[in-house]
C-alpha cells in the first residue's frame, strides 16, 4: 500500500506541474534560508562549548556604574589571580591568566609581525581544552624560555610540524624561545584566537604584574564542582577591600568584581579584545528563518486545498472501495512528506553552491558539517514538521469529502475554506511587510549612522599604533620628522583614537566633595588642530607656554556640564586625576562635543591632559597629498624601527568599521526580505492561476457580453488584493513597535516617519498587484472561444 501512495504522489506532481513547481520552489527557498540561519545560529551558540571543564569556567570582570552608566571590564591587574587562589583555597581549584598582545617574530633572516599571541600562565592548556599536537600539556610551558606554536604557524616558519619542535624563535629582537609544543589551530568557535602562546612569567615585571591598579590581562578560575558562581561573589567584595580597600578610597575607584560563566563571554557586551557576537541579531535570523518557512507552508496548505476539487472523484472513489478516512490523511500526508523531502534535496543543493557567497556576505566561515549529528537532525525535523504541518488541513479537508457528492462532481470548496485560504493569504503578507519595514529601517539607521557629523574632520587621517619599543622609544624624533614633510598638515600623538578605547579616570573636581567620573585622553599639544575640533571656550593647549605641560587640561561640553559649569564658567577651574596625577590642572579650554566612541553609546565626559601615553600617532595629511604623505610615513617609520612592518589604517575607515558587521547584517536580511516576499507571491501567482482556471467558462461569456479587459482583471483581482491591503494594516504598526525598540540599541538613531510604511506597504502592493495582474490579464485575454468550445 504505502509503495502505491507513493506512486500516486509522483504522478500527481508531475500532473499538476505549475502548482508542483510553486509548492516545492517555495519550500525549497524557504528550508534553503532556514538551513543557511541554522549553520549561523549553530556556530554562534557554540562558542566555547568544546572546554572539557567548561560548565565550571569563569572569567572574572570588573562591573562599573559610573553616572548611572554601568559597563564591564575584563581587563584586570596580574596579582589578581594569584590572590584568588590564595583566598578561595577549595572553592577555586585552578586559574590561569592570558594577556593578548602582538609581537615581532623573527627566524633567521625572516620577521613577522604577529597580532595573535598570548602571554598565559604555564597550566594555560591543561586548564582549557585546546589541542596540542606536540609537546605534554602538564609541561609544554613550565620552561620560561619556551613557545607553543600553531600548526598553520609552525608550518609558515619552518615548512611542516615536525621540523618546528626544538627550534628558536627570537620575539621582539631580545627574547629567545625554543619551540616546546605544537598546538592545533585554534577553533574559530573559540572567544580566544591565536597563533603563538608565550609564558607569562616573562613579563613578570611589567607594570599590569605589580600594581593592582594597573590592568591588562584576562584572569579566568576553575570552580569546585560543588560550589557556585554565586556562593564566590558574595565573598568578593571583602576580597577588594582587602587587598584595594586604601588605593580605591585615595583614587575614588568604584567597581565590583563579578564572575562571566565561559559560555557566556561570547555574548557579553564586555570591554576586551576578544571576538564578541550578538544575540539579539541571531534571534532576529532565527525569526526571519520561521517566518519564511511559515510562509512557504502556507503556500503548500492554500495551493493543496484549491486544487481539492480536481482530486474529488479520486477521493470518492477510494472511498467506496472501502478507504477509511485515516487512511486518506495517511496518504495526503505522506505525499505532503514526500513534497517536503524532495524540496529539501534541492535546499541542500542549493545551499552547498550558495555557501561561498554567504560566508563572503556575513564576512563568516561557516561549514556543513556531515559527519556530526546536527545537519542530520535538523533535516529530519524539517521533513516531519513542515510535511505534517503543512500537509495536516489538505488532508483533513481532502478526506472529509461525501463520496457521492465527490463521484458526482458537485464538489465545492465552501465560504469556510475561502476565508482560511484568505487568513493564510493575511499572514504571509504581514509577514512580508514586517521584513521589508525592517530592512528599510536597518538600513536608515546604517546610513544615519554612516553619515552623521562626528565633530571632527576624519578625512585624510591615517592611524599609526605606537606598537613596538623601537617607535615607542624614539616617537618624539618620528613626530617631528613627519611634521616637517610638506605633505603633512598635522601630527598628533595620544593614548586612544576616536573610535577606540579611552580610559576611564576619577577626577578630584573643584566645587564637588566626591569624585567624579570622566573619560581620559592624553595627547600632545597638536590634537585639537589634528582633529579639527571646536574650541567652544578658552583656548587650545599652546607650545608657548611650557607651564600647560604639567597645569593645564582641556574637557569637552559635557565634561563641563557633568561638572556642573557651562564652558565659560569652566575655564579656570581646576581638576585633578586621582589616578594619574599628583597635583591639580587649570582648565584652559572646552571643546565642542565629538562622538569619540561608538554611536551606540552617548558622548561622555572627556579630559584631555598634555601627558605622555604614546599608544596611536594620528597624522592628518593635506588634501590632494595622500600617496605622497604616506610615502613619507613610510619611509620614516622604516628609518626608526626598520624591523617592524608598517601597519596603518585611516580613521574615516576605522570609524566605519565598528558597524561593518551590521552593515553585512543588514544585507543579509535585506536578500532574506527579497526572497520571503518572492514566496508568498508564488503562492499569490498560484491562487491566481487556480482563480483563472476555475473562473474560465465565465470570463469567456463575459468578453462575449462585451467586458474590458481592464474589468475582467479588476475581477479577478480585488478578492486576493484584499488580505494584501489586511495584511498592511496588521503589519504597519507591528513593524512600528518592533523597530522602535530595535533604534533603543542606538544612542544616536534615525527617525521612523510615515513614509518608511507607506513605502513597504506601497512595494508589497505593487508586487502583488504585478503577480495578480500578470495572471489576471493573460486569462482576460485569451480568447473566449477556448472556453465556450464546450457548451
Amino acid at each position: 500500500m504505502f509503495k502505491n501512495y507513493i506512486k500516486i504522489a509522483w504522478r500527481n506532481l508531475l500532473k499538476s506541474k505549475v502548482f508542483s513547481l510553486i509548492n516545492i520552489s517555495g519550500l525549497t527557498i524557504g528550508i534553503t534560508v532556514c538551513m543557511m540561519i541554522f549553520l549561523f545560529v549553530i556556530k554562534e551558540f557554540s562558542v566555547d562549548r568544546f572546554h572539557r571543564n567548561g560548565d565550571h569556567i569563569y572569567r572574572v570582570m570588573r562591573h562599573f556604574n559610573m553616572d548611572s552608566k554601568e559597563s564591564d571590564v575584563a581587563y584586570l591587574s596580574g596579582l589578581y589571580g594569584p590572590a584568588l587562589l590564595n583566598d578561595f583555597k577549595g572553592e577555586i581549584k585552578q586559574a590561569t591568566r592570558v594577556n593578548q598582545t602582538d609581537n615581532l617574530v623573527t627566524i633567521g633572516n625572516n620577521s613577522f609581525h604577529e597580532k595573535k599571541v598570548l602571554d598565559t600562565d604555564s597550566n594555560f592548556f591543561s586548564f582549557f581544552s585546546f589541542q596540542l599536537l606536540e609537546g605534554d600539556k602538564a609541561t609544554v610551558l613550565i620552561n620560561p624560555g619556551s613557545v607553543v606554536l600553531t600548526e598553520s604557524t609552525a608550518k609558515k616558519y619552518f615548512g611542516s610540524v615536525s621540523n618546528a619542535m626544538g627550534k628558536v624563535i627570537t620575539v621582539d629582537k631580545v627574547l629567545p624561545l625554543k619551540v616546546t609544543g605544537i598546538a592545533k589551530n585554534a577553533p574559530a568557535n573559540s572567544h580566544l584566537d591565536f597563533d603563538l602562546v608565550m609564558p607569562l612569567e616573562n613579563y613578570k615585571d611589567k607594570g599590569w604584574m605589580t600594581e593592582w591598579i594597573n590592568n591588562g590581562i584576562y584572569t579566568y578560575v576553575l570552580l569546585n564542582p560543588t560550589v557556585t558562581k554565586v556562593q564566590i561573589e558574595k565573598q568578593l567584595p571583602r576580597f577588594i577591600n582587602k587587598y584595594m580597600g586604601p588605593l580605591l578610597k585615595q583614587t575614588g575607584y568604584r567597581f565590583t568584581l563579578a564572575l562571566t560563566p565561559l559560555k557566556d563571554i561570547y555574548f557579553e557586551k564586555t570591554l576586551d579584545d576578544a571576538k564578541h557576537g550578538d544575540k539579539m541579531v541571531v534571534y532576529v535570523f532565527l525569526s526571519t528563518a520561521v517566518l519564511i518557512l511559515l510562509i512557504a507552508c502556507i503556500n503548500f496548505m492554500n495551493l493543496s486545498t484549491v486544487r481539492a476539487a480536481e482530486r474529488s472523484k479520486e477521493v470518492g472513489m477510494r472511498k467506496v472501495m472501502g478507504a477509511l478516512r485515516n487512511n486518506l490523511i495517511g496518504q495526503f500526508i505522506g505525499e505532503s512528506i514526500l513534497l517536503t523531502a524532495i524540496s529539501c534535496l534541492l535546499a541542500v543543493v542549493l545551499l552547498l553552491l550558495a555557501l561561498p557567497w554567504y560566508n563572503q556576505l556575513l564576512g563568516n566561515s561557516l561549514t556543513v558539517s556531515w559527519n556530526t549529528w546536527p545537519i542530520y537532525t535538523f533535516l529530519f525535523a524539517v521533513i516531519l514538521i513542515v510535511g505534517v504541518l503543512a500537509g495536516s488541513y489538505p488532508a483533513l479537508f481532502l478526506s472529509a469529502f461525501s463520496p457521492v457528492q465527490a463521484l458526482k462532481g458537485k464538489l465545492r470548496l465552501g465560504k469556510s475554506g475561502s476565508l482560511l485560504r484568505q487568513v493564510l493569504v493575511v499572514v504571509q503578507f504581514s509577514i512580508s511587510v514586517f521584513l521589508i519595514i525592517g530592512v528599510i529601517v536597518i538600513t536608515k539607521q546604517m546610513s544615519y549612522v554612516k553619515n552623521k557629523q562626528l565633530g571632527y574632520n576624519e578625512e585624510q587621517t591615517v592611524i599609526v599604533l605606537v606598537d613596538n619599543d623601537d617607535i615607542f622609544n624614539r616617537i618624539d624624533l618620528f613626530k617631528k620628522d613627519i611634521q616637517n614633510d610638506r605633505n603633512v598638515q598635522a601630527v598628533s600623538v595620544m593614548s586612544g583614537v576616536p573610535g577606540g578605547f579611552f580610559d576611564g579616570h576619577t577626577f578630584d573636581v573643584e566645587g564637588h566633595s566626591e569624585k567624579l567620573n570622566a573619560r581620559t585622553e592624553f595627547a600632545d599639544f597638536e590634537y585639537v588642530k589634528t582633529l579639527g575640533l571646536k574650541i567652544i571656550a578658552g583656548r587650545d593647549f599652546s607650545a608657548q607656554l611650557p607651564t600647560d605641560s604639567t597645569d593645564a587640561v582641556l574637557i569637552n561640553k559635557t565634561a563641563a556640564t557633568n561638572f556642573g559649569w557651562t564652558p565659560t564658567q569652566a575655564i579656570g577651574k581646576s581638576v585633578k586625576n586621582a589616578v594619574r596625577d599628583d597635583k591639580s590642572r587649570r582648565i584652559v579650554g572646552v571643546v565642542d562635543d565629538f562622538n569619540f566612541l561608538s554611536l551606540k553609546e552617548d558622548i561622555d565626559a572627556l579630559v584631555i591632559s598634555p601627558a605622555k601615553d604614546p599608544r596611536v600617532v594620528l597624522v592628518k595629511l593635506k588634501s590632494g597629498n595622500l600617496e605622497s604623505g604616506l610615502a613619507a610615513i613610510k619611509s620614516e617609520y622604516s628609518k626608526l624601527a626598520p624591523s617592524y612592518p608598517l601597519e596603518y589604517s585611516f580613521l574615516d575607515q576605522q570609524f566605519n568599521e565598528l558597524y561593518q558587521k551590521d552593515l553585512r547584517q543588514q544585507t543579509v536580511l535585506t536578500l532574506f526580505a527579497a526572497l520571503a516576499i518572492f514566496v508568498a507571491c508564488l503562492g499569490l501567482f498560484g491562487l491566481a492561476s487556480f482563480t483563472a482556471t476555475k473562473r474560465f467558462k465565465e470570463i469567456g461569456v463575459r468578453k462575449v457580453l462585451g467586458s474590458s479587459v481592464s474589468g475582467i482583471v479588476l475581477l479577478l483581482s480585488k478578492d486576493l488584493l484584499k488580505p494584501v491591503f489586511i495584511s498592511m494594516l496588521i503589519a504597519i504598526p507591528l513593524g512600528y513597535i518592533a523597530m522602535n525598540h530595535w533604534l533603543q540599541n542606538f544612542a544616536y538613531r534615525t527617525s521612523l516617519p510615515w513614509w518608511v510604511f507607506f513605502l513597504s506597504a506601497f512595494i508589497t502592493f505593487g508586487i502583488a498587484l504585478l503577480t495578480i495582474g500578470f495572471k489576471a490579464a493573460k486569462a482576460a485575454l485569451a480568447s473566449p472561444v477556448k472556453s465556450l468550445r464546450g457548451e
